[in-house]
């Protein structure tokens, strides 16, 4: 196998092609006549071939030369371009932001969370991937994104990830103004089998909790309408379809207006945990470590991490 080309010694080819004289090259590059002259013969020695001839006090390139030359200054503008490319990197303001979240954070969390990201990084190039939380996770695991805003992974995937939390959100059921579980304030437990559950589509991580809850709690959902959008869900409950499963952080605007009124799904709540995951081990770069602090302080700003929900009614 042949020896790679030294960088040194094409810098020295470089210099000496361009200043056609040993002492001038030598000054160029801060060295001694007698080091370029060795980087030369070590060059020519390794490519098996004349690089150079001398005639007096010039030197002149022989065909060889005049070939290889092309493809030195190619490789130094590329070793330069990459050099260049890093050293922007670690400039404030420049790199790059790949995230992925949920259509939900998408639509109510990420907006604030960029607005200020944009200003600490104005040049930094952002991609936000949408999407569910296993499709995240997968994109994860695949390196197509550096973050995701998600819900905890289950306990088998976690030890793939490190989630930094966010905020605990809980999961209730929200009926339109005139339903009758608004009029009673609950939702009794024997009407809620023969009543429609509105719920997001059974691929998400949301469904399955909802699915063991129910489960654990020995209530079996016969009649659900499954939608991939948590605005849909809430447009459907308010012509009194049937009742949503949301969390109050998504509808604060319908409770506020009335036109929604959330129940306890029971007893025991239904909670949930948000945070920013990545790859175990990975080191995250400036941008990403200014993107979590951001979500941690958005959450804090928006209620999310002292959000309660709407006081129950006694079952």
């Amino acid at each position: 196998m042949k020896p790679t080309l030294d960088s040194r010694q094409l810098h020295a080819f470089s210099a000496l092609a361009r200043r056609g004289s040993f002492t001038l090259a030598a000054k160029d590059l801060f060295l001694t006549q007698s080091a370029v002259s060795h980087a030369i013969k070590a060059l020519e020695e390794d490519l098996g071939c004349r690089l150079l001839d001398r005639v007096g006090k010039r030197v002149m390139l022989t065909q060889s030369g005049e070939q290889f030359l092309r493809h030195t200054e190619k490789i130094l503008r590329e070793m330069e371009a990459a050099r260049a490319g890093l050293d922007s990197l670690s400039k404030w303001g420049h790199g790059r932001l790949r995230v992925g979240a949920s259509t939900t954070a998408c639509q109510h969390i990420l907006p604030t969370v960029l607005r200020e990201f944009r200003q600490s990084f104005p040049k930094c190039e952002i991609r936000i991937e949408p999407g569910d939380h296993g499709y995240q996770l997968d994109l994860l695991r695949s390196g197509q994104v550096d973050l995701a805003l998600v819900i905890e992974p289950p306990s088998p995937v976690q030890d793939e990830f490190t989630f930094v939390p966010l905020f605990r959100d809980e999961l209730r059921f929200f009926v339109a103004p005139l339903h009758p579980w608004a009029k009673l304030g609950r939702a009794p437990r024997e009407q809620i089998a023969s009543e429609t559950i509105i719920l997001y589509n059974k691929a998400s991580h949301t469904f399955r909790l909802v699915r063991d809850y129910f489960r654990e709690e020995k209530v079996t959902l016969d009649n659900i309408i499954e939608l991939g959008s948590m605005e849909a869900i809430k447009e459907l409950v308010k012509i009194g379809l049937g009742a949503g499963l949301l969390a109050p952080w998504i509808a604060q605007a319908e409770l506020e207006s009335g036109a929604l009124i959330s129940l306890p799904l029971g007893p025991r709540k239904l909670r949930r945990r948000w945070g920013v995951a990545h790859l175990k081990g990975r080191r995250l770069a400036l941008t990403e470590e200014t993107f979590v602090g951001l979500c941690d302080s958005v959450s804090e700003v928006l209620g999310l991490k002292t959000a309660k929900a709407p006081a129950e009614s006694a079952e």
